[in-house]
Parts: C-alpha cells; sequence; structure tokens
C-alpha cells in the first residue's frame, strides 16, 4: 500500500472533485470546495483511506501539496469562476515554512488569482499550539489567501480556532444543519453561530444541505452561503449553475420569523453587547450562601434567581447586606431560601433587544431598574443581565460615533459609515442595489432663493428618500450637498426610484414663485457670467445592480454608482438611469 501511495503522488494520478457553494439569498454559485479522491478501482479510492495511509507513512504534507497542485491545475483548465477551498489539515498548515513556498508555486503555475483562495482548516485532531498556527495563517494571508474553518462544532476545539484564528468563512457541520427544519436545539445553536459570526465578520456556511426544508431553513435563518447535496454533488466537472428547478426555490419569499443578524441588526446593536455572564442562584438556594457569594466577590452587584431555567427575579447586594446588619435579620432568614430578599418584579428583555428600545423601557419603567439593571433572556431562559451603566456608557459611544460621521444638516450616515455599510454588504456574499441620488441645478436654486430654503429643499429630499425606501432593510446616507446614497435591499427598488422622482416633483413645487412654475424656470447667473434659463431643481437617480460574485470593492461600486449617476443627469428632468450592463470585478467599466 506504501508503494502503492508512492506511486500515486510521483503520477499525481489524483482525481479532483468539486462541489458548488451556492449563495443562500440569490442562489448563485460563488465557488466551490475542492475534494480528492484516489485512483479508480483501487483500495486508495476513498479519501479516508488515503489521507491514513499518508498520515501513518508522514506524507501528508506530500499528499496534501499535490492534492491542491491537481485541484487548482483542474479549476483554472475548466475556468470555473468563483472561489475555491482547499483542505488543510492544522499539522499541514503549521508547516508553513515548507507548504507556503509550494502553494505559491502552485497558485502562479495554475493562474488562479490568491484572492481566489481559501484555506480551508480541517479538525481531525486536537489542536493545542495556537501561537504556531495563528503565525502560520498570518502566512497565508500575506499570500492573499483567506481562511475558514471546516466542521464547526464537530471536532474537539472548533470554536477555540475560530477565536484564535478570526477566519473569514466559518462552515457549520453537516450534523446541526440535516433536520434542522425539525430540531429546535439545531435551530437554537446555528442561531448563535451567526450572532458570533456577526461580531466577528465571519461568513457562515452551512454544510450538508439534503432537503428542500433544510435550505429553506438555513436561507430564512440568514445564513450566507450552503453546500450539500441537495444544491450540488462533488463532481469531476460541475455546471456553472443551479438547475432550474432548485433555483426556483430562491425566488419565494424568506420567513421572517427565521431572520436574525442581518445588515440592520449590525446597525442597531442588540442587548447582547453589553451582556454580562453571572452564575445565577435557584429559588431554593438559601439567603445565607447568596450572601457569601455577595461577600467574595466585591464587584458583584445583583444576582439572577431561576425557576427552572427562567429568571424570576434578582437579589441587590445593597438591600441584602442592608437587611443582614439589621438585629436578628441573619439569624432569622439566613438558612431560608432567598425568596424573601428578590425584587420579584426585574426588568426582563429579550437578547435581542436593541439598546435603543432599551433605553425607552428603563425610562419608561421604574427607576429601580437603572440601578438593578436587566435580565437577558433567548426563549425565555436565562443568558446574562445588563447594566444601566453600562447601557448608557454604550448608547453615548453610539452617540458620540454617529455625529463624528453624521451630516450635520440631515443627520444622515456620511462617507465613512456609507462605505462601511457597502463593504459589510459586500463582505456577506449578499446583492444589493445601490442607488445615488444627485439634485439638478440647485446651485442656481440657492443662488436666487437663498441657502435657507436651499437647506429646506434639502430636507424635502430627505423625507421622500425616507418615505419610499423600507426602514428595516435599506439604508439612507448623505454624501454632502445635494447627493445622496440609497442602498436597497428591498426588491421592488425600481418602482421605490419612480416613487421617489414623483414625490419629489410634487413636494419641491411650493418652492416657487406663481411665474417660475408658470415658466417651468427661470433668468440665473451661469459660470460664464452671463444670464440664460434655468430649469426648476430635479431630481437624478444612477442605479446600479451589485452581484455579490462580482467579488467588487466598496471603491467599484461607489465609482460604478457615481458613473450612473452621470448618465441620469444627462436626461431631462427628474431621471432614473439603470445600468444593465454586468460590472466587472477587476475595473470599474460596465
Amino acid at each position: 500500500m506504501s508503494m502503492a501511495l508512492s506511486k500515486i503522488l510521483q503520477e499525481e494520478s489524483l482525481t479532483p472533485l468539486y462541489q458548488p457553494i451556492v449563495n443562500l439569498q440569490s442562489g448563485k454559485f460563488v465557488g466551490y470546495e475542492g475534494l480528492i479522491r484516489g485512483p479508480s478501482n483501487s483500495p486508495l479510492h476513498s479519501p479516508t483511506a488515503l489521507f491514513r495511509l499518508a498520515k501513518t507513512h508522514g506524507l501528508t504534507i506530500q499528499l496534501e501539496g499535490a492534492s491542491r497542485k491537481v485541484l487548482l491545475k483542474q479549476f483554472a483548465a475548466q475556468e470555473l469562476k468563483g472561489k475555491l477551498f482547499l483542505n488543510v489539515s492544522p499539522d499541514v498548515l503549521m508547516m508553513s515554512h515548507i507548504d507556503v513556498t509550494a502553494t505559491s508555486q502552485a497558485i502562479k503555475s495554475s493562474d488562479v488569482g490568491p484572492e481566489n483562495l481559501v484555506i480551508e482548516l480541517t479538525e481531525a485532531d486536537a489542536v493545542y499550539d495556537y501561537t504556531r498556527l495563528r503565525d502560520a495563517a498570518a502566512e497565508y494571508r500575506d499570500l492573499g489567501l483567506k481562511l475558514a474553518i471546516d466542521d464547526l462544532g464537530e471536532g474537539f476545539s472548533s470554536l477555540r480556532l475560530w477565536s484564535e484564528l478570526r477566519p473569514e468563512y466559518v462552515k457549520i457541520d453537516m450534523h446541526f444543519i440535516q433536520g434542522i427544519d425539525l430540531d429546535p436545539v439545531k435551530l437554537q445553536f446555528v442561531r448563535s453561530v451567526l450572532e458570533i459570526a456577526l461580531e466577528s465578520n465571519s461568513i457562515v456556511i452551512a454544510e450538508g444541505i439534503e432537503t428542500e426544508a433544510e435550505l429553506m431553513t438555513v436561507r430564512d435563518l440568514g445564513i450566507h452561503y450552503g453546500q450539500g447535496y441537495f444544491l450540488g454533488r462533488p463532481i469531476a466537472s460541475p455546471l456553472p449553475a443551479l438547475p432550474p428547478q432548485i433555483l426556483a426555490l430562491f425566488r419565494n419569499a424568506p420567513n421572517t420569523q427565521y431572520l436574525r443578524g442581518n445588515c440592520c441588526q449590525k446597525q442597531a446593536p442588540t442587548v447582547r453587547k453589553i451582556m454580562r455572564e453571572v452564575a445565577p442562584v435557584t429559588s431554593a438556594t438559601s439567603a445565607n450562601d447568596v450572601y457569601d457569594l455577595f461577600l467574595r466577590q466585591s464587584d458583584l452587584q445583583v444576582i439572577p434567581v431561576l425557576e427552572g431555567g427562567a429568571p424570576i427575579g434578582l437579589v441587590n447586594r445593597f438591600r441584602m447586606i442592608d437587611r443582614f446588619a439589621r438585629l436578628y435579620q441573619r439569624e432569622l432568614y439566613g438558612k431560608k431560601c432567598c425568596v424573601h430578599f428578590i425584587d420579584s418584579q426585574p426588568l426582563i428583555v429579550d437578547h435581542q433587544t436593541s439598546l435603543q428600545d432599551l433605553r425607552h423601557l428603563i425610562v419608561e419603567s421604574d427607576p429601580q431598574h437603572l440601578s438593578n439593571g436587566f435580565i437577558i433572556t433567548d426563549a425565555g431562559q436565562y443568558v446574562g443581565i445588563g447594566t444601566g451603566h453600562d447601557l448608557f456608557c454604550e448608547l453615548t459611544q453610539m452617540q458620540m460615533r454617529a455625529a463624528r460621521y453624521a451630516n450635520p444638516l440631515t443627520q444622515l450616515p456620511g462617507n465613512v459609515p456609507i462605505n462601511e455599510h457597502i463593504d459589510f454588504l459586500l463582505s456577506t456574499g449578499e446583492d444589493f442595489v445601490i442607488c445615488y441620488c444627485d439634485l439638478d441645478h440647485f446651485k442656481s436654486f440657492n443662488d436666487l432663493y437663498g441657502y435657507r430654503k436651499g437647506d429646506e429643499i434639502i430636507q424635502v429630499t430627505v423625507d421622500v428618500l425616507k418615505s419610499h425606501t423600507d426602514q428595516d432593510i435599506d439604508f439612507i446616507g448623505h454624501v454632502g450637498g445635494d447627493d445622496f446614497i440609497v442602498v436597497f435591499k428591498s426588491s421592488d427598488w425600481e418602482t421605490r426610484c419612480q416613487q421617489m422622482l414623483r414625490s419629489f416633483t410634487s413636494a419641491t413645487r411650493r418652492f416657487y414663485s406663481d411665474e417660475h412654475l408658470a415658466l417651468g424656470g427661470y433668468m440665473s447667473e451661469n459660470r460664464q457670467g452671463s444670464q440664460s434659463f434655468t430649469e426648476l431643481v430635479s431630481m437624478s437617480l444612477g442605479v446600479v445592480q451589485i452581484d455579490a460574485a462580482a467579488a467588487l470593492t466598496s471603491h467599484q461600486v461607489a465609482e460604478a454608482a457615481a458613473c450612473a449617476k452621470s448618465e441620469a443627469k444627462k436626461m431631462r428632468g427628474s431621471s432614473l438611469f439603470i445600468e444593465r450592463r454586468q460590472l466587472i470585478a477587476d475595473t470599474v467599466e460596465v
């Protein structure tokens, strides 16, 4: 068998297979996972037998290197599009001084750009040397490659790996995906993974999708990408797109009861951000035991009390110490259960509650909640506590940041949050539509009617944009002056754009004199200093549909939107220009 393995390595007689990875929102292919089989009709055809034998004889690095070389060669030869995920074991990854050079040479000889390659870390054994792993990961990233963790939830230390390596992609083990539509525990596990991914900027991939129900559930949860037999089996020559009958499933509207972790939640932090993990006690815990907990932990202000996993109240540090300081109170109640000391009407909030909503709850409720804090639950079960101090510190930071980057006139997000929002959507692989809004003849109006009227038209523009966007999923930013950006996730964006144009024309008529309205404009001084006829202020919208699979940058998206806006401004009056041609990743040409 060892001779057979040596022959396979020498002749590179390996069979490359490619399994598609699909954008679960659009149904488009975003790449493939590269898989290897040994020679057909041989004992080493199975990847398990092949790689086990290589490990036994100390040839893992040679086999993985040969596998990547074959996969890269065929990927380029078939002109497959998107990213290629290449499996690497932790042992090989840590031999970066050997493997990085070989990988770099394989990339150069294959004509596959490093930006399209993802090193997928498999986990067959426990991993302990995280320092070496981090250093090795940095070397691969220096080549331009991205990182992925495979089989999250299945191995020995995958959560630790996620924390240490901060990979760009995280693959959820198929155990948690298969039957997820019928298992609330699996559903909750995946939801938790999505929340961590949102904070760590990782893209989640669901492995092992084998049924339509599983596909619909993970899509509705908000998982970015997926793979599995239902979407495509590993084959040597994969198709470039899903079969029509499968692709048709993606046209169905998502089931909103599952939606979690979308771009809007990123813009609106939840109480999870300020949650503290405090060990609870039960209603049967004695008052003496609770008192001892306070004495041992000087920074502990409240302790939650549970019954069957659900919170029933809080014990406040100062109130309990005050009670025990009174004559005979400890002797009377010390051995009794702690329910005699609890605040039985605590503020309880779900972990998805936004910080802004929580602020309103605290302001409008009993003042004691500001000092006591609040209990945080998930599906009615205790997960942590929060304090009024932490809440208002975080809100202050949010307000300071918003004020720093908001436009002073409209208070809309400025250039920095606009770019951050676009970067976030690009990182998650979500398709979206960007609309550049510009006002025509605004300077002439400002010169004739005055800056205060000009500011009023800007405010009217904001009102028009807000009234025709979905505030839950769409985004509006103010570039500056009379320029705005709208990022649509609404599927009916074209209808909304047409409504904006009509509303703007109607809403701005009140700013003109009857004479100017009748003429459709007025005489004003142009840039050359001579008088010319200027039309009423109108709105130009330039729209570009962004395909997540095109691997664009936020700069390219912004430049493409500006080009579309320029085309719209060539039309007379309020107008909409939609760029129908495909946006190419390596240029800004369309």
